[in-house]
């Protein structure tokens, strides 16, 4: 065991000679001190892992040395010992970054368990973590063998977010690639899934939760009991979900945490005008033909959520007043913040927030953004950096003072992409990396899923022999005309429109007050 350092400043020290020969037989080193003045000096001579300061001594008092060892040190934890439980005593204290405090008198189990949690924490975490996991390894085999519907492979993917995020925090390389390595296993396996039972979610009733269900099943009936705000991350996953709830779980009691599946082609053209039109998208094409911008046409290809909205409301007779907010640059995000007591006037909000989008695609075009996020730990961490920061999580803090019902969810995932699929195909076909759709494609049938009758899946077709491709796993498509350099600029980028856990099994998470 690493032999740690410990310093421990009391104008008692020699009565607490018991308890640092305690720790000293547990394999730690202890330089006692009488004083706040020779522990200043102490830290100054040497480094310590941990400090122990009696809160009142005389002289310089513990919160002073406190407050004088933060300024030079601001990461070594300090225990706080006192005789003294008065609150403005205990908060001056925790103001001055405390890690700890131990009331006297002290017994040697009370100062070990203090230590250990602040030292060895680290080491601790990891072990427990690595030895559950690789208990629970053959389980999570069995449970992605055996998944046979859509909420099994929802059990499946959740549990697996799970501990990709438990072995996040123990930095543990071989536990990491062990877990990537379930979730490609799984990601096989529910591709063959979706091949199979897709054609019947959508020309049945038996399936999960679709995008051209959500509002109708998950929102419409929260309107008739309170406001509601809906907000809409863009590729938002359900790790980067797990990574932000703690924060927004502050100010909020998380009252629902759902599963529903994107349809495919997993973007934002398909699957958030689904969501917003309450249909399929040959359907919205069929019905609503000016709200429906074509692959091959130019400009933006959801441009008409709100008239799609809308009509959507319309279609359910619900006349009430709505807003619908893109919110995709800072000052967007500030004026939606400035008038939230005006939004309050309104049934339903609805906040599209693109910034989790543009980080995806910013990383593929950046390389000091890929730099940033060199793995999916980092990407993680950057969904979280940006949402602590942003305007939205102040409207959410501002929203949990209001009665209010709140809702979150996305359109969509992401998956970070490794393998190139060869391809071949016309100029006019689209460019997405993870779906394809044209006539006279060539591929290998075996790496895609091929829907040569697009209208059997409810999608639209730009000419009577058009059809689609989908890429699965962690593959995408590479034309072979120009295949290095698309191999070489895409690979391990993060890419949506295909078949993936990551980018159809997406969260709707509903939000109540806290009492």
């Amino acid at each position: 065991m690493q032999q740690y350092k410990i310093l421990w400043a009391d104008d008692e020290i020699d009565l607490l000679m018991p308890h640092i020969i305690f720790l000293e037989s547990k394999g730690y080193q202890v330089i006692p001190v009488n004083s706040g003045n020779d522990a200043l000096d102490e830290v100054e001579k040497q480094y310590f892992d941990i400090i122990f300061l009696d809160e009142n001594m005389p002289g310089i008092s513990g919160i002073e040395t406190l407050r004088e060892i933060k300024l030079s040190f601001p990461n070594i934890p300090v225990v706080m010992i006192t005789k003294n439980e008065e609150e403005n005593i205990m908060e001056d204290a925790i103001g001055s970054q405390i890690s700890d405090y131990l009331i006297k008198p002290l017994n040697s189990k009370q100062i070990l368990l203090s230590v250990k949690r602040l030292l060895d924490k680290k080491r601790i975490v990891t072990e427990k973590t690595n030895l559950s996991y690789q208990k629970k390894f053959t389980d999570v085999s069995h449970q992605i063998a055996d998944a046979a519907n859509y909420e099994e492979w929802i059990a499946v993917y959740r549990n697996l977010v799970r501990w990709e995020l438990l072995i996040d925090e123990t930095n543990e390389k071989d536990m990491s690639e062990i877990i990537q390595f379930q979730k490609a296993e799984a990601n096989q396996k529910f591709a063959n899934f979706i091949r199979s039972d897709y054609e019947g979610w959508i020309n049945s009733s038996e399936n999960p939760l679709l995008s051209h269900q959500v509002l109708k099943e998950k929102v419409f009936p929260k309107l008739a009991q309170s406001n509601v705000f809906l907000i809409v991350i863009d590729n938002l996953r359900w790790d980067q979900w797990e990574i932000i709830e703690p924060e927004i779980a502050q100010f909020f009691e998380i009252e629902k945490k759902e599963t529903y599946f994107s349809i495919l082609p997993t973007t934002t053209n398909y699957a958030r005008n689904a969501l917003f039109a309450g249909l399929m998208p040959a359907d919205i094409e069929n019905q609503y033909p000016d709200f429906w911008t074509k692959e091959n046409e130019e400009g933006s290809k959801n441009k008409f959520e709100s008239d799609l909205l809308a009509a959507q409301l319309v279609r359910y007779n619900l006349e009430i007043k709505f807003n619908y907010y893109k919110i995709i640059k800072t000052q967007e995000a500030k004026q939606i913040e400035q008038k939230l007591d005006e939004l309050l006037k309104a049934s339903l909000n609805i906040m599209v927030y693109n910034f989790v989008d543009m980080l995806s695609h910013a990383r593929t075009d950046m390389h000091m953004i890929r730099e940033l996020a060199p793995n999916e730990s980092a990407y993680r961490a950057l969904t979280k950096t940006w949402f602590t920061h942003s305007s939205l999580f102040e409207v959410l803090k501002k929203l949990s003072l209001k009665n209010v019902k709140v809702m979150i969810t996305t359109d969509h995932g992401t998956i970070r992409v490794k393998t190139p699929e060869k391809i071949k195909a016309d100029r006019n076909t689209n460019n997405n990396l993870r779906f394809k759709i044209g006539k006279n494609l060539e591929f290998n049938s075996k790496s895609v899923f091929y829907m040569r009758k697009p209208e059997l899946f409810k999608l639209p077709k730009l000419n009577l022999t058009s059809s689609y491709i989908f890429a699965l796993e962690e593959s995408f498509f590479a034309y072979a005309k120009n295949f290095n350099h698309y191999a070489n600029h895409y690979e391990d980028t993060f890419q949506h429109g295909g078949i993936s856990m990551e980018e159809m099994m997406i969260p709707f998470i509903t939000l109540k007050q806290k009492k």
